[in-house]
Parts: C-alpha cells; structure tokens; sequence
C-alpha cells in the first residue's frame, strides 16, 4: 500500500508518499506561501527534482498541485491517483474527543473542529487540508494522527491544573502535551533495545521541545502542557515561567494578556536570552567565541532537560533508556554533555568520548557497565503517521 502524509500548517503543505511493503519514501515535497504571493511547490521523487510556481489561495489548489506533481510524467512517483491507499494527515489537537487515530468521517471531523479553539495557530491548517483532500481524492480513505493521543495515558494526577474542578470539566483546561508522533515512534524504537516492558524518557529537542516518560510503551507524563509553551527552554518559547511574572512584565512593557502569549512563544527562550539566535548552532559558535549570554542560553536549555529527565526518573522509579531525538538532540554533542554531567546517581556510565562523535543512526552513548542507557535515535514522524494509518486501515477492513 502507498499512503500519502500532510503535514499542513497556516500557509504551507509538507508530504511524503510512503510504500508501506518496506516503508520507503517514493516522495516528498513542500508546498509554501499557500494564500500568500510568490507561491511554489517543490518536490523530490525518483532522484528528479520538480518545481512551479503558481497561485494557491487556498489548500485545495495546493493539494490539486500535490498530486499533479506525485502524477508528473518526468518527475513523479505515481502513474494513477488510485495508487494511494490511504492518506495519514497530521492534527494538532485531539482535546479529550479521541485517544487514538481516527478515520476521517462527518463525525470525527466536526468534533475536531470543535477543537479549533485549544490550537488556533495550527488546527484551521490542519482541518482545511482535510476538507481539500476530500474534495479532490474521493474515495480515498482518510486518518487523522493528533500530535496529543499518544499522552492521553497519562494519569489524571499528571495532565490536571490545581485550578477550580469546574474549570476544568467545563473548559477542558488541562495537559495534553505534544510532540506525540514522535515521541511514540523514538520510545518505540527504544523498546526493541532495552525490551518492551521498560522506563523510558524522551528527550525530543529541537526549536521546540518536550520530554516524556514513557514505561512499558505508554506515556505517563510529559513536559509540555495545555500548549507547546510549557516546560523546557527553547529555541524561542519561555517554557516553565511563574504566572505571576507574565502579569508584571505586561505592565511593566504595556503589553495586552495575547501580546504576552505571542512574546513568551516568540520572543523569549534561547533567543530572549542571548539577543541574537534562537539556533543552537549560531548559539554554540558565540559561546566557544567567548559570548557570556550565548552560553548561558545553552547553559539554562540543558539545565532545564536535565532538571525533567531527573523528574520523570523520579516519577518513573528510574530508567532503563534516556534517548535525544530531534535536531538539537541528534546534533547537539554540547548539549547532550551537559546534560549528562553528573547522572551517575541513575547508574549512568556515559562515554563523553563517544558522544563528540557518535556517527549518523541510532548510537549508543554509554559504556557496557552502565545500568541505565543513553542513546540517540533519529526520530521519523512521518513513517510513524504512516504506519498508524496503516493500522486504522487495517483495523477497518477487519470490522
């Protein structure tokens, strides 16, 4: 079976046609600037490049493009349109409506746009590529993968606010966590290594970031909350900041409660700190040049990963597999090192020779002694959208 994944935001259609008998890419391309000027679409397939600019003023023009490109006589990977199985889009919120993918039908769909209002920023993206999809692939079996579900485990002493009970049933304010996909694709990978009945924690780094704790394949508590803003220090979001603060920096910089969530999601974080990047390679090559604020920018980032790994050891009773994943985790030798000094206490023997040179792939980044082990595993977030659309096929064609 070949499945299409849509990962759409805003203004932009990310894809990749997956074939699913040995899950390969055939496929991948990005649409951007959708509504705006200067629309493209690029794509990559059969080693061919293929390239256009045109109007897209909305997701069905862009999907239209999409599929032309995967149809392309000279650069594409398909020959029919009946090719693709199924198509896995990518969704941001499942509120507390779902705790696993779903297929996309009138009554999964309206529930989701019930939803819009726990992720402004990116459910109308995500929600008008599945109406365009179904207006220019009928027939086509949909699924929805929300980047929440694979939390949904987690105990309701861990996703609960300690706020009014009634504001909560009422306005459904609570953890949901994020960064779902790849969280159960990393910690899944880590399993086949240390065995399925295990204590993991994930530490998904990246511009944006969480950990979650993970014991026997089931999230049990995660970094971020009832958005992506809480928990650790990113590229540019705050993460964990005393409410109290928001309040007296609005008054002390005139800023209205929305001008303060936009600041905390773009103008704070690493970027906030050192005043010049939100990269961690921009931030890395200042710190060793003798910069004080880029290295304590990078300083507080693994401070705060350090501080959450060692409380989900706590919640976790300890840890059999720390794994780094994302593009700070899988690249970042400083920031690994960081935070690894000093975890002996959880019966780590970690090689920091072996970390300044990992290779590329899944490494392991301790010695044969060490109880609890480190490793990194590229996290795929597409091929675990895929595979989950596969499974709801699957599921379906049996009933």
């Amino acid at each position: 079976m070949k499945i299409l994944v849509l990962n759409a935001g805003s203004s932009s259609l990310k894809y990749q046609l997956f074939d699913m008998e040995n899950e390969s890419v055939i496929a991948k391309g990005l649409a951007e600037r959708i509504s705006m000027t200067g629309s493209t679409l690029k794509q990559e397939a059969s080693g061919k490049e293929y390239k256009i600019s045109r109007p897209m003023p909305t997701h069905t023009e862009a999907m239209e493009f999409v599929l032309a490109a995967l149809l392309n006589k000279e650069s594409g990977a398909i020959s029919d349109v009946g090719e693709i199985g199924a198509v896995g889009h990518r969704i941001l919120h499942s509120g507390e409506d779902f705790d696993s993918s779903v297929l996309v039908t009138e009554e999964t769909l309206a529930k989701c746009y019930k939803n819009v209002a726990l992720g402004p920023l990116h459910m109308p993206g995500n929600l008008a590529c599945v109406d365009s999809c179904l207006k220019v692939m009928k027939g086509v079996p949909m699924v929805m993968v929300f980047d929440t579900t694979f939390h949904a485990t987690m105990p309701q002493k861990a996703f609960m606010y300690a706020i009014p009970y009634e504001v909560y049933e009422k306005y459904k304010v609570r953890k949901y966590g994020f960064h779902g996909t790849s969280h159960k694709f990393v910690s899944a990978e880590a399993a086949k290594i240390v065995g399925k009945n295990s204590k993991i924690i994930v530490c998904h780094l990246g511009n944006g970031s969480s950990i979650t704790a993970v014991k026997d394949g089931k999230c049990v508590d995660t970094s971020m909350g009832f958005t992506p803003l809480e928990g650790l220090v990113m590229g540019t979001r705050s993460g964990d900041i005393d409410p109290a603060a928001i309040d007296y920096i609005a008054e002390k910089l005139g800023k209205t409660l929305p001008d303060m969530v936009q600041y905390l999601n773009k103008q704070c974080g690493m970027l906030g700190v050192s005043g010049f990047s939100s990269d961690c390679r921009d931030l890395t090559e200042r710190a060793e040049a003798g910069d004080k604020r880029a290295k304590l920018a990078l300083e507080m980032n693994a401070y705060r990963v350090k501080k959450y790994v060692g409380a989900y050891a706590a919640v976790l009773g300890g840890a059999d597999a720390i794994v780094f994943t994302g593009g700070i985790g899988e690249h970042s030798q400083l920031i690994r090192r960081l935070v690894m000094e000093g975890m002996e206490y959880l019966g780590i023997d970690f090689d920091f020779e072996r970390n300044e040179n990992p290779g590329k792939g899944i490494a392991e980044l301790t010695r044969p002694s060490s109880r609890a082990r480190v490793f990194i595993i590229p996290t795929n977030e597409e091929l675990s959208i895929a595979r989950e659309t596969a499974a709801v096929i699957a599921a379906q064609a049996r009933n």
